[in-house]
């Protein structure tokens, strides 16, 4: 006997180190969601599902009743069946960072699919960046160069701003974006290709960003035909590689195509745990997560790098005032509307000059750059007021000044709204550009108020 107690005690020893596994079983399975039984696991942590030996699917706790958890898989699931086992991981997921990443394509959970051989990150973190006390952040002050004259001139970008890019489908919003990725001036550039067609996530690797912007970029890509969690991971990942590296002093450009498809994503997901919808089908934790990942952008503290972010949003229909379109335009530091209209008339980039604002503007530039950008707007905008009048010759000249300015003059100013693809007018030539489509000879005499904004210009600045 004694001798059995012996062995029996030389086994136990190796056992009693090694952490126990906690599993529950499947109950039922509706749509997205998988139902389970028999542990207990907080909200946001993972399991894996084993469909075979050797074959574990991840999964994501999304919500929970009573004592069922309600499960939501990262990769489809087939053969599943009732009475599956699932293995409790207890930790948060962990994600890849660091310089190494650069030049690289990942997945929404951070592996490479670029075929480029396996990551060696310098450190991984969690999804969750630290939140930043909002009277720590650095203000913003100092102008970024983006590269697009209309933007550099009437819309001025300001570094650690957070802008909207709102578009229908079809009128160039991932060409502009491309351009940016090229032309932009920041020492990193973090690209989030959320819930696009799989076929653009090539194109715009190969033509948007090239071999030269590549080296300096990290792309996160999650098609449409992936998992909204996935999608979800995949906006969240884009997030918290920016994160690292301005936390490092870098200055970053993040480029997230599309916040509409992160908050389709969460409107499934939430959708299939049971939560009640609003406004236009999306429930209400859909306008409580926008805030949350829109406000991780932005400058760190005094002294630190910074976000510039650039947040595509889709408008169904052309409809500016969709949900998701009006939330988050009412928290990012300004908005650049793409018209189909322009599009149509092959005007690219289609920027609708009337209908965009930088908030930060007033901020950035000097107050004679502000004023010179005003009148350009004022003037342009005379013209859309009375281009029906114009058009079928029922508008007499002489009756308004800035009227016939602009009819003389509009091949210069809709010249300075076009730009090639791959043209780039850093942000000083953008003001100079303008001040001298504004210096042209008048049909008539303009008041002397305005004759003060046409004087020549000094390195971007008037004299």
């Amino acid at each position: 006997m004694s001798n059995i107690l012996d062995r029996l005690s030389r086994f136990s020893q190796p056992l009693n180190h090694l952490p126990p596994r906690i599993e529950g079983r499947i109950t039922r399975m509706i749509g997205l969601t998988i139902e389970a039984v028999g542990i207990k696991c907080a909200v946001g942590e993972c399991c894996f599902i084993e469909l075979a030996a050797d074959n574990l699917v991840e999964a994501e706790v999304v919500g929970f009743s009573g004592d069922r958890i309600y499960l939501m898989p990262l990769y489809p699931i087939d053969g599943l069946q009732a009475g599956t086992r699932v293995i409790a991981h207890a930790a948060m997921g962990k994600v890849p960072v660091g310089m190494s990443l650069l030049g690289r394509v990942l997945n929404g959970v951070g592996k490479p699919i670029d075929g480029k051989g396996a990551l060696v990150p310098e450190a991984e973190t969690g999804l969750s960046g630290e939140v930043i006390n909002p009277l720590l952040r650095d203000p913003i002050k100092q102008p970024l160069d983006v590269g697009i004259r209309t933007i550099n001139g009437l819309l001025t970008v300001g570094r650690g701003q957070r802008m909207g890019l709102f578009a229908g489908s079809g009128v160039g919003k991932s060409v502009l974006l491309g351009m940016m990725t090229r032309f932009t001036e920041a020492e990193i550039i973090v690209v989030g290709l959320i819930g696009e067609r799989g076929r653009e996530v090539k194109e715009f690797i190969e033509q948007s960003l090239g071999e030269e912007g590549l080296k300096r970029s990290v792309v996160v890509a999650s098609p449409a035909d992936d998992s909204p969690l996935m999608r979800l991971r995949a906006s969240q990942l884009s997030t918290r590689i920016a994160e690292y590296f301005r936390d490092q002093g870098k200055n970053v450009l993040l480029l997230m195509d599309s916040l509409t498809r992160y908050a389709q994503a969460q409107r499934e997901i939430a959708l299939a745990v049971g939560e009640p919808p609003a406004t236009k089908g999306y429930p209400p934790s859909v306008f409580a997560k926008i805030p949350k990942l829109v406000e991780r952008a932005g400058n760190g503290q005094a002294g630190g790098g910074s976000i510039t972010a650039f947040y595509t949003v889709l408008t169904e229909g052309d409809d500016q005032q969709d949900p998701v379109a009006d939330s988050a335009r009412a928290i990012l530091d300004g908005h650049i509307v793409l018209s189909r209209q322009l599009a149509e008339q092959g005007h690219y980039p289609a920027i609708d000059i009337e209908a965009s604002i930088s908030r930060a503007m007033p901020q950035i530039v000097e107050p004679d750059q502000l004023k010179i950008a005003m009148r350009f707007k004022q003037l342009y905008s005379k013209y859309r007021q009375n281009e029906d009048l114009i058009n079928v010759g029922a508008y007499v000249k002489g009756s308004d000044p800035d009227t016939d300015f602009v009819i003389d003059n509009l091949p210069s100013l809709n010249g300075y709204l076009r730009q090639g693809i791959d043209e780039a007018f850093p942000l000083v030539t953008s003001m100079q550009q303008m001040v001298m489509v504004l210096s042209a000879p008048p049909t008539n005499p303009q008041p002397a108020a305005d004759q003060q904004l046409h004087r020549p210009v000094t390195n971007g600045l008037q004299k």
